[in-house]
């Protein structure tokens, strides 16, 4: 196939896989936001949308313009994240493993590892729809998530990111609860319903 023809995924999007392996605090966030759509967020606007149609003019009217174009985003989240939780395959860190296993970096481990200059960092590998650097989770995916895989303690690792390569040290694996941050509805998410668009008297 001619590269002109191959498709990439979007910067944003995640990569796709057959299998999405996560942890159970990422599906029990996949599944609370989808709750939130479904049950909530959907329903309001939807509410708007009837509400802003019932006004006049479709062409003009910005409310129902923006509510039907916010309604396109919604449904499209939820059938993305339909899709992310029926593929879901759920691996808890804290499961029983073998000796084997538990030395091993998998899914779900947390490793700490030093760079060429001894500086350590601890990261812990998740599925694609849990990342957060901020609290060190990466995926089982990325550039280092791959250099982690199936190592242990002692091992040397070789990091390929697009930077270039290093070496990295591996100091410790262990398997232990990754807490993932829970769903939060955004404040002032969906609409109050059609009394939100309404001016006061």
């Amino acid at each position: 196939m001619r590269k002109g023809f191959t498709r990439r995924p979007a910067p944003d999007a995640p990569t796709e896989h057959a299998t999405n392996y996560i942890t159970p605090g990422g599906l029990e966030r996949l599944k609370a936001e989808h709750r939130f759509l479904l049950t909530k967020d959907r329903p309001a606007v939807t509410e708007v949308v009837s509400w802003a149609a019932s006004n006049g003019d479709r062409s003009e009217n910005a409310d129902y313009q923006y509510s039907k174009r916010r309604l396109r985003q919604i449904d499209g989240r939820i059938r993305f994240l339909s899709k992310r939780i029926e593929a879901a395959e759920v691996v808890d860190p804290e499961a029983p493993r073998s000796e084997l296993a538990r030395s091993r970096a998998y899914f779900g481990a947390t490793v700490r590892y030093a760079d060429a200059a001894g500086v350590e960092r601890e990261v812990s590998i998740v599925g694609t729809d849990e990342v957060d650097l901020s609290r060190n989770h990466i995926s089982w995916v990325s550039p280092l998530g791959r250099a982690l895989l199936k190592s242990a303690e002692g091992d040397q690792v070789v990091l390929r990111a697009p930077g270039g390569t290093e070496e990295l040290t591996i100091l410790e694996v262990r398997y232990e609860r990754i807490d993932v941050e829970r769903f939060v509805e955004p404040d002032g998410s969906g609409f109050a319903g059609r009394d939100a668009l309404k001016k006061p008297s």
